[in-house]
């Protein structure tokens, strides 16, 4: 059954900090250390997820585009392990080089960091400016596995450019679909 993100932080509050092991290099990562860059790009996912699947290839797509342009991207994936397999640290990291991930994919085994952000499902996505506060969070775009629609990262990339020109973040911002994070 699809669930929708939350959206409890408001856009232009505060983001809960975090530091986590990313699963291809084996090096901490923390979003103090990412805020370097014009903005951030904190992105919920996981392995199993058919919500995430159907769009993976045009987020690591947008990726490339926007780091070129001076934002950060990374990827956390919350999921209960001893449920889902699949989606532990060594099944993340062979999924990260297998679809060439230019972005950290990090593990949060207690779930602390989805939980600060109160994150509900994958994919969420979630824009960060370089002070430190929420620009955006929702959706990719408007494409689901059975929709139709094409995925083009519209929404996220609107919020992307927002930030790049200095601009208010889109007014609209609609929750992400997709599966329920699995809380242990």
């Amino acid at each position: 059954m699809a669930t929708e993100s939350t959206l409890a932080i408001t856009p232009g509050n505060p983001v809960p900090g975090f530091e986590l092991i990313d699963t291809v290099s084996g090096a901490k990562v923390g979003l103090d250390a990412l805020r370097l860059s014009k903005g951030v790009v904190v992105m919920f996912i996981c392995n199993h997820c058919p919500y995430v699947l159907h769009v993976l290839d045009a987020v690591i797509g947008v990726a490339r585009e926007y780091e070129r342009r001076g934002v950060a991207f990374v990827a956390i994936s919350s999921n209960d392990v001893d449920s889902y397999p699949q989606d532990g640290p060594e099944f993340m990291r062979e999924l990260a080089r297998a679809r060439a991930f230019g972005f950290p994919y990090l593990y949060d085994p207690t779930q602390e960091v989805a939980r600060a952000w109160q994150a509900a499902c994958t994919p969420d996505f979630y824009v960060v400016g370089a002070d430190g506060k929420l620009g955006y969070a929702g959706r990719f775009d408007d494409s689901t596995p059975k929709n139709g629609k094409p995925v083009t990262g519209a929404d996220l990339r609107a919020a992307l450019d927002a930030l790049l020109e200095g601009a208010a973040p889109p007014a609209e911002q609609r929750p992400s679909l997709g599966c329920s994070i699995k809380w242990k």
